[in-house]
């Protein structure tokens, strides 16, 4: 019966039997060998370390991953801002029916009548701020409407406000309001009535 020699320990994987002493122990590898293990190392095997930070050029992401920064506003035109939207296109004009458009429009200014300003208490239609009526031979609507600023605030209600009184009307089957600000709105568009009742004489 052999004795358990604690010393011993299992050769390098796929070095069995070669340079280990016959009755056991440690086994240290010779300097050939370890030589001829590195050599059979394939070239360029991933390492266990990540050193892309060492072979890459500054500044590129490791792994040619995305920065997670917006980096665009340093690659964007000087006159352009990043990030800025697309210009929207003008709305379609319609063929407007003088037929369709003279029995309509009373009852659409009679609605637009109803709207008011949120700030001033004046309907939009004696405030001046509707520009344009005009309806085609299928019932579509079209209102061209300003605002009394560019940064008024009531530029998403109003409109939408505007929109739902005409589409609501029989005989229009459609509405859209394109909202524009040329030529610029000024307070010679009010009314003589809406003029008398914010106390405006000149």
């Amino acid at each position: 019966m052999g004795i358990l020699n604690l010393d011993d320990v299992p050769p390098p994987f796929g070095a069995e039997g070669r340079d280990r002493p016959a009755g056991g122990g440690r086994t240290t590898p010779a300097p050939a060998a370890a030589a001829e293990t590195e050599a059979a190392s394939p070239a360029g095997e991933s390492s266990l370390f990540d050193t892309s930070a060492l072979t890459e050029p500054a500044g590129a992401p490791a792994g040619g991953e995305s920065s997670p920064f917006d980096t665009s506003a340093l690659t964007a035109p000087a006159d352009e801002p990043a990030g800025a939207p697309a210009a929207s296109e003008p709305p379609a004009e319609i063929e407007a029916d003088p037929v369709r458009t003279l029995e309509l429009k009373p009852l659409i200014v009679e609605q637009l009548a109803t709207v008011f300003d949120p700030e001033i208490p004046v309907n939009i239609y004696d405030l001046g701020l509707i520009y344009d009526v005009a309806v085609d031979k299928q019932g579509l609507a079209v209102v061209r409407m300003t605002l009394t600023a560019p940064g008024c605030p009531a530029a998403v209600t109003l409109p939408a406000e505007v929109q739902g009184k005409v589409k609501g009307i029989e005989g229009v089957t459609d509405a859209r309001v394109d909202l524009v600000w040329e030529p610029p709105w000024d307070k010679d568009r009010m009314s003589d009535a809406a003029k008398l009742q914010l106390g405006i004489f000149d």
